[in-house]
């Protein structure tokens, strides 16, 4: 599923420039996440830098409306990153 960023949001910048998708942009009142581009980091880590990087624990979460496989979401990324090879992690292993 797509994240989204709540309004807990502090408009503090780090999820935007730690994106690898450039999935995150501002909006009118906090960041927002184009769950078009949004890969949960599926092809570029092992869990969404976007949550890591965050300074506010519940300013960004699952997007329950916007559940997608782990194929779904490689497929996207590389669409979004053409001639690349995405790093793939068992989620088993980093768990």
């Amino acid at each position: 599923m797509a994240l989204r960023i709540t309004d807990e949001c502090l408009n503090c910048y780090a999820c935007i420039s730690d994106c690898p998708n450039e999935a995150i942009s501002e909006g009118d009142a906090i960041h927002v996440i184009d769950p078009q581009r949004c890969t949960e980091c599926v092809g570029s880590y092992d869990r969404p830098s976007c949550i890591e990087v965050c300074p506010v624990e519940e300013a960004i979460e699952w997007d329950p409306e916007r559940v997608e496989t782990a194929d779904i979401l490689t497929e996207r990324w590389k669409g979004l990153h053409p001639g690349e090879t995405p790093t793939l992690f068992d989620k088993k292993e980093t768990a």
